[in-house]
């Protein structure tokens, strides 16, 4: 096997068309491995770590794609060119017989009713498309992430004084009069409105009410920096306030990742203006009591789904008895430990998940926890390709995302990640989250299946045990079927958890002991 490498300077393709051409590649025989991606940082350390990164590589910048090959000398030439070929193929358009707008605004007129538009382009040209839909009167899903700070407040502050709802940018999931966009879940129609500075946190908390027979009315989503000091939680006021104002919703969920305490404060002042019992999950932020008895603050995504429920009358689970249960199995996974294996490593595609697990860590771990997404500044990881000691990295932080299609996409980096834990002498134990929906990867879990099973092949090769713990986020009615999924995951042989929390709560516990 040889590897070559061609650098195509400043040239963009997009993340997905890119993954299609990698997975092609690596289909044609004689290839071992292959990648199609931006040359940014994390990429190229990735590629480093394949041993697929080539001198030519290294000196390319982030503007520049990467196509790298490695593969038998007799076929590299051929392969490299079918890359070229692959890359220039436009897609198949399925309704190729009916007319498509070239731009937004062509779209406006041809459909004058709508009232939202959903913008994924990449993020130099995103604000300029959010300013486009904004000046036409439309509501804006911004998808799009590596939008200018400066950008985002601009946006959000044109659309406060419109009457419009700017979500985004990185706004990966909403809900709005029962219609899913961006990476969201099939859940019935009820009392409860959630609004989520965190994409993944609002699927947590909307999934886990639908397994306790509640719906809800909206799901808005605001974009992960909302709660930041610059911008003030412009979108996530907005939304509460809509929220308090419509008669259909009964109950208030508020959902963010660590805010900063002046907007918190800001939020919470708001909440206390309404007597809808409102639950605020601020993951991070400073527990808050809340004088009104109807308001409460929960410090997991769990817990606030937990809490909802219980305003709308369902029977809260005994998530504490299920843990009880697995005290024996728990034990059993502890005694197969080899000498040296003593640290969680959580691979997430979720964000929000990713800072949950962290919240709950933080009292059930001795040790501190690393991550590329930490609680406090102090525990980032220095190399977010490499684990340290407890380490939780969240795959769907730009730095993994540019030219790369989201981990709930393609699960190929993560997959790579996998193999990287497993090989570590130090892993005790690995933590994943599975993301179903609407937007995210057709059958997730017939790919990370096969991945655990090679990880702990390939671990027992070495004479370790590598228990799998996972947690899906998903109903039984979105395309990827929940039961299907949980059945594939704990046939591969991981021990599937009720919900994020759980899992986290129990890989605390395989590696500090019960």
């Amino acid at each position: 096997m040889s590897v070559k490498t061609l650098v195509k300077t400043s040239q963009y393709y997009d993340s997905v068309n890119l993954m299609l051409v990698a997975r092609e590649l690596s289909q044609l025989p004689g290839v071992k491995d292959a990648a199609v991606v931006m040359a940014t940082p994390a990429n190229k350390e990735i590629l480093a770590q394949a041993g697929m990164l080539t001198e030519d590589a290294k000196t390319a910048n982030a503007n520049d794609l990467v196509i790298a090959v490695d593969a038998e000398i007799k076929v590299l030439d051929q392969v490299i060119a079918m890359a070229e070929v692959l890359l220039q193929k436009k897609p198949v358009n399925p309704e190729s017989g009916t007319f498509r707008p070239k731009s937004l605004r062509g779209a406006v007129k041809s459909h004058p009713s709508a009232n939202i538009a959903v913008i994924s382009v990449a993020g130099r040209y995103a604000a300029d498309e959010a300013w486009e839909a904004l000046h036409n009167n439309l509501h804006v899903l911004l998808f799009s992430d590596n939008v200018t700070l400066e950008d985002e407040i601009s946006l959000k502050k044109y659309a406060v004084e419109h009457g419009l709802l700017l979500m985004g940018p990185g706004a990966g999931t909403a809900i709005l009069n029962g219609v899913a966009l961006g990476f969201a879940n099939v859940i019935p129609h009820g009392p409860v409105g959630i609004v989520s500075a965190a994409g993944t946190g609002l699927q947590e908390v909307s999934t886990l009410l639908a397994k306790a027979g509640i719906g809800i009315t909206q799901g808005i989503g605001t974009g992960g920096r909302d709660l930041r000091v610059e911008v003030g939680g412009l979108m996530m006021l907005s939304g509460l306030k809509a929220l308090q104002e419509d008669p259909e919703t009964e109950i208030i969920v508020l959902v963010s990742k660590p805010p900063a305490a002046e907007v918190a404060k800001r939020v919470l002042e708001q909440v206390s203006s309404s007597d809808k019992p409102t639950v605020a999950c601020l993951l991070g932020g400073e527990l808050i009591e809340l004088p009104a008895r109807q308001h409460v603050i929960a410090r997991t995504l769990e817990e606030a789904a937990l809490k909802a429920a219980q305003f709308a009358g369902a029977a809260s689970p005994d998530f504490s008895s299920m843990e009880s249960d697995r005290a024996l199995l728990i034990k059993n996974l502890r005694s197969q430990f080899s000498p040296g294996q003593r640290y969680l490593r959580a691979l997430f595609s979720g964000g929000t998940l990713c800072y949950e697990a962290q919240v709950i860590w933080q009292d059930r771990l001795t040790s501190t926890v690393y991550s590329n997404a930490p609680l406090k500044p102090a525990d980032a990881l220095k190399d977010s390709t490499r684990s340290v000691g407890h380490t939780a990295v969240d795959l769907g932080e730009e730095e993994f995302t540019v030219g790369r299609p989201h981990p709930m996409i393609n699960n190929d980096l993560r997959i790579r990640r996998i193999m990287q834990e497993a090989q570590d002498s130090e892993t005790a134990v690995l933590l994943l989250d599975v993301v179903l929906g609407y937007g995210a990867h057709s059958d997730p879990a017939s790919e990370l299946g096969p991945a655990v099973q090679k990880a702990s092949k390939l671990a027992a090769e070495n004479g370790r045990h590598l228990p799998v713990i996972t947690s899906v986020t998903g109903t039984e009615q979105d395309p990827q079927s929940l039961s299907r999924q949980i059945n594939l995951m704990e046939n591969a042989g991981t021990v599937v958890c009720e919900s994020n929390a759980a899992a986290a709560r129990m890989a605390a516990m395989i590696v500090e002991g019960l």
